[in-house]
């Protein structure tokens, strides 16, 4: 191995965040205290959406915005197999069937073409209820098209933004959306894992525009639990709470609220700087023979959670050995994502098989991730550029 070892991934803690965990561990309130709304609100804000949950987890927050959509028994969910499996499992957690619609091979994302034919010749006995359109790698979907077939097949739309914080796209008036804002959705998720933009440790959110579903949202997280007066069907005195829905125990805590809080004041410069670092890859790898580098679409400006290229057709059969190469050389390249449908659970229990969602498994077959994340430094950015230009040109002339 040559050089430092490089993940794909990495959070950035300073000073100052270390500061922020330590007060609130100094003050009386370390799990539901003031942090946590401070932390939504600046979130939402960020965002552009009114309101914001927080929660323990991304596939928390996918499990909990599919039960405010009232997914349940009878009903399918519709998302693209090119995801992790949290984004197809918060439909079985409900009750519901997941079913996967193929990606666009361009955007790796679900295709709103094959979506719509999806729909039209929907038949069984269960009925679609909700679609969740991955932001993969922080590529926005094309959420008008989504948008608007989906409320023509009256479904819920649940973004998962989970790699998408900063990331915004232009819609068809020329008004620049960001992702979260639900300007084209019920719902967006986010995840504030180590390896995403923000972290708290582990944690997660849901973004949403409506009054209702919030307040369902705030209920779930906490067992179902009001303390609502006006709710109440009796009130025994200031003591009393009633559990008025099957809820989870899916909170925050004020100590990942705190680092969550100072982490989103730097997000923006963050992100700028894993588009840098995109950019000097897409620069090192522009018209080089057997290398396609992630296609970006017009009107969008993707926020770069994972930079992911693929290998030529003709490459194919030397994908695994250049992960393996690139490991060797100190590089913490990843596989995202196994199409969902390939899991031993999914093909056990809902029959599918190879060959269904073509243009997910080629693209599977094909893709490695390369590290992009904010501290890295220009010169590491080039030494992997390099050595994947060398395995390329290698490869290359074996084929």
């Amino acid at each position: 191995m040559s050089g430092q070892y490089i993940p794909y991934g990495c959070q950035w803690i300073d000073e100052e965040d270390i500061q922020a965990v330590a007060e609130v561990l100094r003050s009386d309130l370390i799990t539901q205290g003031p942090m946590i709304q401070r932390f939504e609100e600046a979130l939402a804000e960020f965002c552009g959406a009114t309101y914001a949950v927080a929660v323990s987890s991304g596939t928390a927050a996918l499990h909990l915005a599919c039960l405010a959509a009232g997914v349940g028994p009878g009903y399918e969910v519709v998302t693209s197999p090119n995801t992790f499996v949290a984004s197809a499992n918060c439909a079985l957690y409900c009750g519901a069937v997941p079913r996967f619609v193929d990606i666009d091979p361009l955007t790796y994302n679900l295709s709103p073409g094959r979506m719509e034919e999806f729909l039209a010749k929907t038949s069984g006995p269960d009925i679609p209820r909700a679609v969740i359109p991955v932001h993969f790698a922080g590529q926005p979907c094309q959420m008008e098209q989504i948008w608007s077939t989906a409320r023509s097949h009256s479904l819920i739309v649940i973004e998962d933004a989970c790699h998408a914080l900063g990331a915004r796209w232009q819609d068809s008036n020329g008004t620049w959306q960001r992702v979260g804002s639900c300007s084209h959705s019920d719902m967006a998720v986010l995840s504030f894992h180590p390896v995403k933009h923000i972290t708290t440790g582990e944690g997660g959110a849901v973004l949403l525009n409506n009054e209702s579903l919030y307040r369902d949202l705030l209920d779930l997280r906490t067992h179902g639990i009001t303390k609502d007066t006006s709710r109440m069907e009796r009130n025994d005195g200031p003591w009393y709470y009633e559990m008025q829905s099957l809820g989870y125990n899916y909170r925050i805590t004020d100590l990942q609220c705190a680092l969550g809080l100072r982490q989103l004041g730097k997000v923006g410069s963050w992100v700028s700087r894993r588009r840098e670092i995109a950019a000097l890859y897409d620069e090192a790898f522009s018209g080089i023979q057997g290398l396609l580098p992630p296609f970006q679409m017009h009107g969008t400006e993707a926020s770069f959670h994972l930079y992911v290229p693929q290998v030529a057709k003709d490459l194919i059969v030397f994908r695994n050995e250049i992960f393996d190469k690139l490991h060797t050389h100190g590089i913490g390249t990843q596989i995202h994502y196994i199409p969902v449908h390939f899991q031993p659970y999914y093909r056990q229990h809902f029959g599918y098989s190879e060959g269904d969602f073509p243009m997910a498994e080629e693209y599977y077959r094909r893709c490695f991730t390369l590290p992009v994340f904010p501290s890295m430094k220009d010169e590491e950015v080039q030494r992997i550029a390099d050595i994947v230009l060398q395995l390329v040109a290698e490869y290359g002339a074996c084929g």
